[in-house]
């Protein structure tokens, strides 16, 4: 959210239409699919890493990361829900991408697996389809979908769950608009006990194209939108009731 906020100089001509800060092209990641591993057929942990180092400060830019103490619970075709990123990722060819995903095995880290330990460079150049790629390992295969997405900016989600009742199921994706279709981003699923403020998401949206947040919520799964059309700068907030929950949604733009 470092240019959220727009400055005087922003102004001229005006600030829905700012000639200082621009629009990048940016990498997304839709998604992080464990497709398979040799070592488990049922649920198993995982923990670990995969980041993202772009030409802005090639500093790692977590899309997973959790410690051996919190690891996440899979199994053989399922999504890894993912933890970041912490800012838009600029899409200045090439890209690389860190791994460090390992499979708790027992109540020793000697005796954990690695599932796969490498990096791979990622070199899309077209805003065009995302693609697939897959990554295999020691112990298993992931495959990460990536899209190329143009004059975009960072939306930074925030969402406040109140008025809960004990054991709400609820997921949470976004849509972006790729290439004359709208792509899903799946930011959280679980329940919720209590009152929550769910962690801030990042993602990139093409500036003045419309981003969708879906809410799935309760047994049956009542599904509800909100809109957010992506700018520059400035923010934007929406409420709604969602079967016995109200929702606070804060959507920050900002370029990078």
């Amino acid at each position: 959210m470092m240019f959220s906020e727009a400055t005087e100089h922003c102004t001229v001509p005006d600030p829905e239409n700012c000639m200082l800060h621009f629009p990048t092209d940016m990498l997304q990641v839709l998604s992080v699919r464990l497709v398979d591993t040799p070592v488990s057929k049922g649920q198993m942990q995982l923990y670990g890493y995969i980041a993202v180092r772009d030409d802005r400060d090639w500093m790692l830019n977590y899309v997973f990361k959790r410690s051996r103490d919190d690891p996440i619970i899979v199994q053989q075709g399922s999504l890894i829900q993912m933890t970041g990123p912490k800012r838009g990722i600029e899409m200045d060819p090439p890209v690389l991408i860190e791994l460090d995903i390992r499979i708790k095995n027992g109540g020793l880290e000697e005796d954990d697996l690695g599932l796969i330990d490498g990096a791979v460079a990622c070199t899309l150049r077209k805003p065009w389809r995302p693609i697939n790629h897959r990554i295999v390992g020691n112990c298993g295969t992931l495959d990460m979908n990536l899209a190329f997405v143009r004059y975009a900016v960072e939306a930074t989600i925030e969402v406040i769950i109140s008025e809960v009742p004990r054991g709400l199921s609820l997921s949470l994706s976004s849509l972006i608009y790729i290439a004359m279709e709208y792509e899903e981003i799946q930011l959280f699923q679980g329940t919720i006990d209590q009152p929550f403020s769910l962690k801030r998401f990042v993602v990139a949206v093409t500036t003045g194209t419309e981003m969708l947040l879906k809410f799935k919520v309760g047994k049956n799964h009542v599904e509800r939108c909100l809109s957010f059309k992506a700018k520059q700068h400035g923010c934007a907030s929406q409420g709604m009731k969602l079967e016995l929950a109200a929702v606070l949604v804060k959507v920050t733009w900002s370029t990078i």
